[in-house]
């Protein structure tokens, strides 16, 4: 497809803002990256609940799917607020797989304290990626944006700290 067809495609899917272009562009690729982070999060989440075992199954395979499931609660929010603001969004898994930074686990087989203290590190990480796009909300003076990711942020620290505590050696 031609550039001049392509942009005149997505100009029929421009909504109208009072952000600026440049804080269109910048902050609909920053939640765009951070929807998938968010999407590969959640199906380690998963995939870690489908695959726990051991003597704290029940405890951790319920943890996880609430995890889970919470993660996914943010994935609509996020694409929507790109929409709301004027961008585009993923559009397919391959585009997530291009642009996510958190690393998947296709490991045939992960001991639970290695899940735990994977998914910790990951909803760090989050909790990180989360911040420098809160950043750039403020930057560009996008409040709504800003306060999405101030009840995320929040979030992704619970579930760090349920996954710090969950796996925490006694001794």
């Amino acid at each position: 497809m031609s550039k001049d067809k392509k942009e005149l495609k997505t100009s029929n899917l421009r909504v109208p803002s009072d952000l600026s272009s440049n804080a269109t562009m910048d902050l609909s690729a920053a939640l765009t990256t951070l929807l998938a982070d968010v999407f590969t999060l959640y199906l380690k989440t998963k995939n870690f609940h489908w695959h726990m075992s051991g003597p704290h199954f029940r405890d951790y395979h319920l943890l996880l799917d609430e995890q889970a499931e919470q993660i996914f609660g943010m994935t609509d929010d996020i694409a929507e607020r790109v929409r709301k603001i004027g961008g585009t969004t993923l559009r397919s898994v391959g585009h997530a797989a291009r642009l996510h930074r958190l690393s998947d686990n296709d490991a045939d087989f992960v001991t639970p304290d290695d899940m735990l203290a994977e998914l910790h590190d990951d909803n760090k990480r989050l909790t990180g990626f989360l911040r420098e796009t809160h950043e750039l909300a403020d930057e560009h003076r996008d409040v709504a944006t800003a306060s999405l990711i101030e009840n995320w942020i929040d979030e992704a620290e619970r579930r760090s700290w349920f996954l710090f505590e969950t796996g925490r050696k006694r001794g």
